[in-house]
C-alpha cells in the first residue's frame, strides 16, 4: 500500500508539471515533449486504478500516433510563432471568460462531495464483479450504450478541432506554384498548344 502510494504521488507530481510546463515552454516542440511526457504519467497513473486498457491507448494511440504527428508538424511547418502572438491580447477577454468557465467548474466538481454528497456515483454505472468481466468489454458496454451520444459528440468535437487547427495553421507562401485541377480540366488544344514556326536553319 505504501508503495502505491508513492508510486501515485510520483506520477501525479511529475503529471502536473510537465501539463504546466506545456503551458511555459517558449518553443513548441519542448511544449510537445512534455505533453508526452504528461501522458505517460497519466498511462501510469491509470495502471495504478487497474484500467491498463485505457494506460495502453493513452500511450499507443495518443503518444505513439498523435503527438508524434504533432511534433512533426511542429517541426517541419514554417510557422512564424512571433507573428502569430502579436495578436493574442485582442482575444485575452474571451480566454479569461472561458478559463473562469473551467475553473468554476472544477471547483463545483472538487466541491460537489461537501454541497451535496448524496449524488457523488449516482451517476456511475454499475460495476460488474472481479473476473466474471474483462476491463476492455466493460469499457465497451458503457461507452457503446450509456453513453454512446456523449461518445458521439466527443468524436465531433475532435473532428471540428483538427479541421480549425489545419485551417489555422496552413500559410499560403507566395510565389509558389499549386495545383488547380479546375484549370487542368478546363484545357483545350487552343490554350494547350502553340504552334512556332521555325526558319531554316535558326533556333528557337
Amino acid at each position: 500500500m505504501v508503495l502505491q502510494a508513492l508510486f501515485f504521488y510520483l506520477f501525479a507530481g511529475v503529471a502536473v508539471a510537465s501539463a504546466f510546463m506545456v503551458i511555459a515552454a517558449r518553443n513548441p516542440v519542448h511544449s510537445v515533449l512534455f505533453l508526452i511526457l504528461c501522458f505517460f504519467n497519466a498511462a501510469g497513473l491509470f495502471v495504478l486504478i487497474g484500467a491498463e486498457y485505457l494506460a495502453m491507448l493513452l500511450v499507443v494511440v495518443y503518444v505513439g500516433a498523435v503527438m508524434v504527428l504533432f511534433l512533426f508538424v511542429v517541426m517541419m511547418l514554417d510557422v512564424d510563432f512571433a507573428q502569430m502572438r502579436q495578436g493574442v491580447l485582442q482575444y485575452l477577454p474571451i480566454g479569461a471568460l472561458v478559463g473562469l468557465i473551467v475553473l468554476v467548474e472544477l471547483l463545483m466538481v472538487v466541491s460537489g462531495w461537501v454541497i451535496a454528497p448524496q449524488i457523488v456515483g449516482e451517476g456511475a454505472a454499475p460495476i460488474p464483479p472481479a473476473g466474471e468481466i474483462q476491463n476492455i468489454e466493460a469499457i465497451g458496454l458503457l461507452l457503446y450504450t450509456h453513453y454512446i451520444y456523449f461518445f458521439q459528440v466527443a468524436g465531433l468535437i475532435l473532428l471540428v478541432a483538427m479541421v480549425g487547427a489545419i485551417v489555422l495553421t496552413l500559410r499560403h507562401k507566395q510565389g509558389v506554384r499549386r495545383q488547380d485541377i479546375s484549370q487542368q480540366v478546363a484545357r483545350n488544344p487552343q490554350t494547350s498548344i502553340e504552334v512556332v514556326k521555325v526558319k531554316s536553319g535558326k533556333g528557337i
